[in-house]
């Protein structure tokens, strides 16, 4: 009988048998989440013996909500996945430059889910620029509600705006807006609580996973209150509530400046474990750090919100319109993702099995389109790809 997950005294209680909200997604959406089902549903069985299940609960969003409900993100998607507290979705789109905000950030926002949580690592047979891309094993904790995504601001020459700038300029005495008429105007808010959680997650998956270090990526040179604000209350942070791991070398936290992060994660990606960055820092590094082990179409992603439960597993690229419907996308990036809800859930032998399996059919030059013709390999299908990997689990 399905059973819906819930939290007890602050930690998750997972069923047999849970009630796990999905959501197809766009474009590619269609290609994917079917063929990830499946996998997943595949390895539940094989590494329980058939004593677990998951129970899938479609939820709308994106164009087929659109469809049939005329709303992009309905109030009833947001309702079930908070009862569910656990969900996963294909890529959603969203218009640059006009109409709604990204539903992404509007899901993250809603559900408050503070931690973008982005493992990067090489699996062996993939493409990727670099010479030593197996040097690159880090996780992004990726704060996920404050920063410029707050979503606060005010449109060039419109009277809001200006109001905003009579304030900055009368009230507050700023003389740096070089072009008071043609600027438009947004607010950065970065809080101590919001930073403190973040980072708070991220020293005790790195504890939990036997990771010792820490790094604290900011700009706080230039922006000493709000991304000098994330630095010196993560180490704060540290010495108040870690200070016996720090003692004893379990827990080394240091720093780093946002574009000298860029350079090092080249030169010496071997030097990282897990990182933790303010959000708009966060969301350059995690698909810059993607690239240097084949991209985003491999690269898994969770939003996750580790005082209340709820967690939102997502492919990280986009929905590629233009293959849509084709049977050729990748679906290694909302797979990987499957992983780590599985682990999220408890599950990690499930997960296991699917790690296993991608490593043992991309090393076999078994790949879909997107690697196949920078190894000059035959291209498979996504569902060719994907019943490889349940043969091989």
């Amino acid at each position: 009988m399905a059973e819906k997950i819930f939290m007890k005294n602050g930690i998750l209680q997972v069923p047999n048998n849970p009630i796990i909200s999905y959501i197809e997604g766009d474009g590619v959406g269609q290609d994917i989440w079917k063929n990830v089902q499946k996998i997943v549903d595949r390895a539940v069985e094989k590494a329980y013996a058939g004593k677990r299940a998951i129970a899938w609960q479609e939820v709308l969003a994106g164009d087929k909500a659109v469809a049939e409900t005329g709303q992009a993100l309905p109030d009833e998607t947001l309702e079930v996945i908070k009862e569910n507290l656990v969900a996963i979705k294909g890529p959603l789109g969203t218009p640059v430059g006009q109409g709604m905000r990204s539903l992404n950030v509007a899901l993250r926002q809603e559900l408050d889910l503070f931690a973008c949580v982005r493992p990067v690592r090489y699996f062996e047979g993939v493409p990727s620029p670099l010479k030593e891309p197996e040097k690159t094993n880090v996780t992004i904790f990726r704060e996920n509600t404050e920063d410029i995504y707050a979503g606060i601001e005010w449109e060039k020459g419109s009277a809001e705006v200006t109001q905003v700038i009579d304030f900055l300029q009368q009230q507050m005495g700023v003389r740096k807006i070089r072009f008071p008429e043609t600027s438009a105007i947004g607010i950065k808010p970065i809080s101590q609580e919001g930073s403190e959680r973040l980072i708070r997650s991220a020293i005790v998956y790195a504890l939990e996973n036997k990771l010792t270090k820490v790094t604290l990526v900011h700009k706080g040179n230039i922006q000493k209150f709000t991304e000098g604000g994330f630095r010196k209350w993560g180490y704060e942070l540290a010495e108040r509530e870690f200070a016996d791991q720090l003692a004893d070398g379990r827990l080394v936290v240091n720093d780093v400046i946002a574009d000298n992060f860029l350079q090092q994660i080249l030169l010496n990606p071997q030097h990282f474990q897990v990182v933790a960055l303010t959000n708009l820092n966060g969301d350059y590094a995690s698909d810059a750090v993607a690239a240097q082990v084949g991209g985003i179409g491999i690269s898994p992603g969770a939003n996750i919100n580790y005082l209340t439960g709820h967690a939102v597993f997502e492919a990280t690229h986009g929905t590629a319109p233009d293959i849509a419907g084709q049977d050729k996308a990748n679906p290694c990036s909302l797979l990987l993702s499957a992983v780590m809800m599985l682990d999220y859930l408890g599950w990690k032998e499930a997960g296991q099995l699917i790690t296993k399996a991608v490593e043992e059919t991309i090393l076999a030059g078994q790949v879909t389109g997107d690697f196949a013709e920078m190894l000059g390999k035959l291209a498979l299908s996504t569902s060719e790809f994907s019943q490889r990997i349940i043969e091989k689990i």
